[in-house]
């Protein structure tokens, strides 16, 4: 995919999901909490929006903070979170990382992408989201949506998330990385899904070659 279409695919797909309800994740970021950001995402990990809208507003109501959530007992922890699946090992990530917070860095997330990759838990997705939506420096968060369609679409020929980003920095203009992963988020979501995509009514299916799609709809 030539570089040139870029901006009519990110065109059309912005107004395809105009008005469209936003992430767990980007929806908690709003509030400007870097440490409610960062939690919402290590809890998105690895499972559908509505789990993580849950087992957030379930933690927030009890613990939303480095403090709280280290002085929880790791049972209960677990219990709160539970929804979001994996809550064994989503409590005692979110519990390491909430300790480190609070004993490294006085109980503030750091900004920076170093600090950030360097606490165990965190890995570039979680950084680049609580780099752009709380502290609104301007990175590119890959998930496994961007990477996916970003392939498909030919932008890139990669095989994870990370050297998608590397790669889509190369060509991506950065106008656009602010709204680029909700945006293709919702897009991978709804219409671009990993198996059997709906192309038949694909907003940019006339700029799409479809890179590894078999059977569609």
């Amino acid at each position: 995919m030539a570089a040139k279409n870029i901006p009519q695919i990110m065109s059309l797909i912005r107004k395809e999901f105009k008005g469209s309800k936003k992430p767990t994740v980007r929806r908690t970021s709003e509030k400007r909490d870097p440490f409610r950001t960062l939690i919402a995402c290590l809890l998105s990990l690895r499972t559908r929006d509505e789990n993580t809208a849950k087992a957030s507003s379930t933690l927030f109501k009890v613990a939303d903070t480095p403090e709280k959530i280290s002085g929880l007992p790791i049972k209960k922890l677990e219990k709160l979170i539970y929804s979001s699946g994996f809550y064994k090992n989503k409590a005692k990530a979110i519990n390491h990382v909430s300790n480190v917070i609070l004993k490294e860095y006085g109980g503030k997330v750091p900004r920076t992408e170093e600090e950030l990759l360097s606490i165990k838990g965190i890995g570039r997705k979680t950084c680049n989201i609580v780099r752009l939506f709380a502290y609104n420096e301007l990175t590119l968060p890959i998930d496994v949506n961007c990477h996916r369609i970003a392939n498909r679409l030919g932008w890139v020929k990669t095989n994870n998330a990370d050297k998608t980003e590397f790669e889509l920095k190369k060509i991506l203009p950065k106008e656009y990385w602010p709204e680029f992963n909700t945006l293709f988020i919702l897009f991978g979501k709804k219409i671009c899904v990993p198996i059997s995509p709906f192309c038949s009514r694909c907003p940019v299916k006339e700029f799409c070659p479809k890179i590894g799609v078999g059977k569609s709809r």
